[in-house]
């Protein structure tokens, strides 16, 4: 005799959910509790969790033979997110007139010894998948219910415990649906805690971090310690365009799937800074390792990646974030599985000058010899500084400067120039792959960088004059488009391309 049951529930391949049937059969033979369906270590060791968590929550447990198919079952099954769908497929198996609505219920959870239901990653991404799956209603752990507080149009039902689950699966007790918040009054309560109003000096980097934040530049900043350089960068995040629905969903998932966000964290609002330590590994800063998991250039996605003391990272770290900074993704391969990451992030670079860091200086002197800064300068390769597109130098702020009462422009007020600017190129580029000036492939460069013949004339004696290649013609040419869009213009004048010279021509005065 075959009693048979049927839920569904998530699975995580990369950072984009899936959804599994989870069929349960209780049949007379050997006794006996086996999960099949390509599962992993963890989920083989979830069976003595569900069985503890059943009988401790006041459910016989059937001393029969026990089966548990996870389909489709050529995919492999990682995490603990499966284990409330197991146990409720194992109670319906058993009372199968008691439970109702299982076939347009979602059920995710991890489950304690006690029957209490634990957070799990990627719910955000499960309940994607169930939306588009056509399924009306989740059954999650309370620890993950305000991940998915912006999801409008599908019922989610936060449970404490196993207990709380069976009882609103057999209409015992219903839980109440989760209020569902309007993305627009998340944004409403964000707020940045780094203004630029504290920025004191630093003209040029500051017009610079506009500039890169208006076009969706790369942006690396060299200057002696002290001179503003991770101020600067902190305040980056502050002066971008907010975070559409759209992209707050994909940045979430992504945090989500590398389990970043907090025990109650709920959907990001503000868009992500990160900033690794220089001795991050490889797999930490492009992604993978055992379990192929999210880097940090994939985590700051739809953000900023600062990236501090830049030439003390490794050598092949920072040539492996070429890939990611051209294309916008990372394909991570390993033996346990394989997943493409989506990288579409800003890059902030700050550096000294050389190992002491006063070269350059006007209040220190330089302790290094010349072979000694050509080593450390050499550390950055040519082509991963044609991938930064702004260039500034920075040298210390003298104290009366800093001192002086002059009131800076705060973020507030260096984003409305940004939001114009972005807006104009929403428009320019509507129904095209991309959104911003960093983002155009050559195409479009000769397209949308038209410049005036004077302008054309001087950018063609720079790249004569400074050898600069034609990856850093076209990136010449999109910080100019970005500079126009900024003061309004359509065609690139002799003002925005000189500009763009100026914001990018240290390899010529540091790396020829």
């Amino acid at each position: 005799m075959f009693v048979l049951a049927k839920v569904v529930s998530g699975g995580l391949e990369g950072v984009n959910g899936f959804l599994v049937e989870v069929e349960a059969c209780i049949a007379n033979g050997m006794i006996g509790f086996d999960i099949v369906g390509l599962p992993s270590l963890a989920v083989k060791e979830s069976r003595d969790r569900i069985r503890a968590a059943i009988v401790n929550s006041g459910h016989a447990w059937p001393m029969k033979k026990l089966t548990v198919n996870l389909a489709p079952a050529d995919v492999r099954k990682e995490g603990t997110s499966l284990e409330l769908a197991v146990a409720i497929a194992l109670l319906a198996a058993q009372k199968p007139s008691l439970f109702q609505g299982l076939k347009d219920t979602l059920l995710i959870g991890e489950l304690t010894l006690h029957g209490e239901l634990l957070p799990v990653r990627g719910v955000l991404s499960m309940a994607l998948a169930a939306r588009a799956g056509g399924l009306s209603r989740i059954v999650l752990p309370a620890g993950n219910a305000r991940e998915v507080q912006c999801l409008g149009d599908i019922e989610i039902y936060p449970a404490h415990t196993l207990t709380e689950a069976v009882k609103h699966l057999t209409r015992e007790a219903l839980l109440l649906p989760q209020q569902q918040v309007p993305y627009e009054q998340l944004m409403a309560d964000t707020s940045t805690a780094d203004d630029l109003k504290h920025v004191k000096g630093q003209k040029i980097a500051r017009k610079a971090l506009e500039v890169a934040a208006a076009g969706g530049h790369n942006l690396m900043m060299v200057g002696v310690p002290g001179s503003g350089k991770t101020m600067l960068a902190r305040c980056l995040p502050g002066i971008l365009p907010p975070l559409s629905y759209e992209e707050a969903l994909e940045t979430t998932c992504i945090h989500s799937a590398a389990g970043e966000l907090s025990r109650e964290g709920g959907l990001l609002t503000q868009r992500p800074y990160r900033s690794p330590h220089h001795n991050a590994s490889l797999p930490a800063i492009i992604g993978g390792g055992t379990k192929a998991r999210p880097g940090e250039v994939s985590l700051a996605h739809n953000g900023v990646l600062f990236l501090d003391e830049l030439p003390e990272y490794s050598r092949q770290t920072l040539e492996a974030l070429r890939q990611p900074l051209e294309d916008g993704y990372v394909n991570v391969t390993r033996i346990s599985g394989q997943a493409r990451y989506q990288s579409r992030c800003m890059l902030v670079a700050g550096m000294n000058p050389c190992p002491c860091g006063n070269h350059g200086s006007k209040t220190k002197q330089c302790r290094c010899k010349p072979y000694e800064i050509q080593r450390y300068l050499a550390r950055i390769s040519g082509p991963l500084l044609d991938r930064i597109d702004i260039q500034v130098e920075m040298d210390a702020v003298s104290i009366d400067e800093i001192e002086k009462s002059d009131i800076e422009e705060d973020s507030a007020t260096v984003q409305k120039r940004v939001l114009m600017a972005r807006k104009r190129q929403l428009e320019r580029y509507q129904g095209e792959t991309y959104y911003c000036n960093a983002q155009m492939p050559q195409s479009a460069i000769e397209k949308h960088c038209q410049m005036t013949p004077d302008a054309s004339a001087l950018l063609h004696k720079a790249v004569t004059q400074y050898h600069i290649s034609m990856r850093a013609y076209g990136r010449i040419r999109k910080v100019a488009r970005t500079l126009a869009d900024i003061a309004g213009r359509e065609q690139l004048s002799l003002t925005d391309v000189a500009q763009a010279i100026q914001l990018r021509n240290l390899d010529g005065q540091y790396w020829r």
